[in-house]
């Protein structure tokens, strides 16, 4: 092992399979952490050394003796009411930051989200200096804001970045692509407002060049959105999205006023119940998708000089076809 190892939290989920891809790809050695052997498997059929352990109950500095640098993508993604993903990602990401210090680790990229800045407002063209909102939209936002603080700590030691994308999408996507192809076919998708507000997006393959360039010039303690360029309209990614999976989108919409409110009451509902009953939307969910999220990359395109590798309309093709060559 040598310095240009790759050290990779979360190897089996989407962000890590295709970030040992495209360092397998270049050349680099990847050691990946995934929790099962399953995952192992799978891990090792893509060119990574697999080792097996959990963010919060193994000793990872053993696991992470010989790498040279390290990719935290693993982290707890539940947009629910409950709170578990408050301690998973705050926790998870202390003990790795940890870990990275007592074994040598010389770089580490945070992947992180926008969601740190959701309150249930509009975030437009919003960069890396506005701040933590006092009350976030839900507990996976107020983790990974906790994540966030602690990655930055952490670099006052070791020379950590902070990625944040937003709407990973794209090849080998297993989650947030097939469940709203589900909710299109199952008549359980309706835009909110019409879904004409902006939303930011990532392809996958922008956030690995992101990644790549960022352990090769990031600034320690620096954040870097990263994105596909200039934000478009909510309802063209969507249906776009469909239409690589030959579906269309109806036209049934939900006033955005409306939703909140039952956002708002499902939140209240799991909280006085315990947790035993929740509401159809959480109010995590809400802020995800309800309103216009677009973010400035003015900074990753002058420290990093990130321009995305591969465009809207290309992602979309390479969806349709089905092609998942790594880029």
């Amino acid at each position: 092992m040598t310095d240009r190892t790759i050290f990779i939290t979360g190897a089996n989920g989407y962000v890590g399979r295709n970030l040992i891809r495209h360092f397998i790809g270049a050349g680099r050695p990847v050691i990946g952490m995934v929790r099962s052997q399953t995952a192992a498997e799978r891990v090792a059929a893509l060119g990574a050394r697999p080792v097996i352990g959990d963010m919060l109950t193994s000793d990872l500095t053993p696991l992470m003796q010989g790498a040279g640098n390290l990719i935290h993508a693993a982290a707890n993604l539940d947009h629910g009411a409950g709170r578990a993903a408050l301690a998973a990602n705050r926790d998870g990401t202390a003990r790795v930051m940890a870990s990275a210090q007592q074994a040598g680790i010389g770089a580490v990229v945070h992947i992180s989200t926008d969601s740190v800045l959701q309150a249930g407002m509009p975030l437009r063209d919003v960069d890396e200096t506005a701040p933590y909102p006092a009350r976030p939209a839900g507990a996976y936002s107020a983790g990974k804001a906790e994540a966030e603080r602690i990655a930055l700590q952490a670099a006052q030691t070791m020379r950590v970045m902070i990625l944040r994308p937003r709407m990973v999408w794209g090849r080998d996507d297993g989650t947030a692509l097939p469940t709203l192809a589900t909710m299109v076919r199952n008549g359980r998708f309706a835009w909110i407002s019409n879904g004409n507000y902006l939303s930011s997006t990532t392809h996958i393959a922008n956030l690995c060049h992101a990644v790549d360039l960022a352990l090769e010039r990031g600034q320690a303690g620096r954040i870097y959105h990263i994105t596909d360029g200039p934000a478009r309209p909510f309802r063209d990614v969507v249906t776009g999205l469909m239409a690589t999976q030959d579906l269309s989108v109806p036209e049934k919409s939900v006033p955005r006023g409306v939703l909140r409110l039952i956002a708002r009451f499902g939140d209240a509902l799991h909280r006085f119940s315990g947790g035993r009953l929740h509401g159809p939307l959480s109010f995590q969910e809400y802020a995800t998708s309800a309103l216009e999220i677009s973010l400035n990359t003015t900074r990753a395109q002058r420290e990093l000089g990130y321009a995305p590798v591969i465009s809207w309309e290309a992602g979309l093709e390479e969806l349709h076809l089905g092609s998942w060559s790594s880029r």
